[in-house]
Order: C-alpha cells, then structure tokens, then sequence
C-alpha cells in the first residue's frame, strides 16, 4: 500500500477507531506509569517518615538536614530535578568510576530515573504530611505508652502509626493524585510511558488530539480508582473515630 493510499485510509477511519488501532501501544504505556507511581509512592512514604523524624528530632544538626531537604525539594521544579538526576546524576557516577576506577561506564535507566526522582520530591511532602500527622496525636497517649514499658517500635506501630495515618489521610491522598500527575514528566527523559507513547503514536497518525483525550481519560479512571480506595482506607483507619 502506498503512504498516500495509507493516509487516505487512516483519515477515513474515526479518531477512536485510530487510537483503537494503537491499544497495545497505550496499555504499555498505562502499565509502565502505573508501575512508576506505585513504586515511586513506596519510596516517598520512605524518605517521608525518614524526613519527618529528622525534623523532629532532639538534635539539631538532624533538624537542619530534615529542614534542608524538605525546603530544597519543595523549591525547585520537579522537571528541573528530574533533569538534574537522570544528565547529572549519570556524569557525576561516571566521573567518579574513572577517578576512582572502581566501576565502568554506567547509564542511568530512565525507569529508575523516574521513581528516583519522584520518590524524592514527593518524599518531602509527605515528611510535612507525616509530621503534621504525628504532631496531632495527644502527647498524653505517647507518653503513657512508654510508660506502660512499650519499645519506641512497639510505641510507633501500636499508637503512632495507626493514628498518624488517619490524619495523614487527606494530604497524603493529594500527594498521590498529584504524584499520578507528574509521572507525565518522565516522558522529556525517553521512557515509554502513557504520554510518551501516545504522543508518538498521535504524530504518527496526525491525530494527536484524539490521543491525548485518550491519555486523560485514562489518568481519569485512574484517578477515580485511587479514590475510591482511599475512601475505604480512610473508612477503615477512622472506623473508631466514627463509632466514638
């Protein structure tokens, strides 16, 4: 078949038939950012209680790097670090194996690039979060606990955790939409993700607009889903709130 008799096939199809066409092409792509944000999520919640506990630490130097990181992240541009991590982090590394010839040539996987920086940046919003969070639990109830004899782990997992998460609740759940959100960022770095494929498959047909109306239906579906689950979450953690 001829370009021109493919172009004249293509522009008498729907635009939804075309996007059909590329199913295959756009799931990858929702799969691979889905799997981003989960694991993107997992590391912020890590770096978020390692932040919250540096800022209310007793020492001061450990305040100051919690303070230090928390301000940093929330004061450059997500896209701006992404950059940073994925060019700079790759020069630093390979600079650093040949001064010290400990290692070769590394190059930073785009995919790990992304959770990296993600988790990273949403790692200082949810420190606020969690620490917002913790500082709303009635010191009376902590201090009772150590007294009764708990380990500081038995005190974080019997009293801290479960009250700092229905707290939490609410910003955390905006953390993680507009974690979903900015998945849409790694896209400038290369990986094949939902807005990278669909704007290359979108060119390729000239029909851009229609996929990226395919791109926010699917960021709304997940969005929805997220919140419906978040609802149950938060049912659950404030089970006994409601009852009392």
């Amino acid at each position: 078949m001829s370009p021109l008799l493919h172009q004249e096939t293509w522009q008498r199809e729907s635009p939804m038939d075309t996007v059909f066409e590329y199913r295959e092409v756009i799931i990858s792509g929702t799969l691979v950012t889905i799997s981003l944000a989960i694991l993107s999520l997992l590391l912020s919640i890590l770096c978020g209680l390692a932040g919250a506990f540096l800022k209310m630490s007793q020492s001061r130097a450990l305040q100051k790097v919690g303070n230090a990181y928390t301000t940093l992240i929330r004061s450059v541009p997500e896209l701006v670090l992404m950059m940073l991590i994925f060019y700079g982090g790759q020069v630093a590394l390979n600079n650093l194996g040949a001064a010290t010839g400990l290692w070769d040539y590394i190059e930073i996987n785009q995919f790990v690039a992304g959770v990296l920086t993600l988790g990273f940046i949403f790692g200082a919003y949810m420190a606020e979060t969690f620490r917002g969070a913790i500082l709303a639990i009635p010191k009376g109830q902590l201090e009772a606990a150590i007294a009764a004899g708990m380990s500081p782990y038995k005190v974080f997992t019997v009293v801290t955790w479960p009250q700092m998460v229905r707290y939490a609740l609410p910003s955390f759940a905006n953390n993680w939409l507009v974690l979903v959100k900015s998945t849409a960022l790694v896209s400038v770095i290369g990986l094949h993700d939902l807005v990278w494929n669909a704007v290359a498959a979108g060119r390729s047909v000239q029909q851009l607009f229609s996929f990226m109306i395919a791109v926010l239906l699917i960021y709304l579906v997940i969005t929805a889903i997220s919140d419906v689950a978040l609802r149950w979450v938060e049912r659950r953690y404030s089970a006994g709130m409601v009852r009392g």
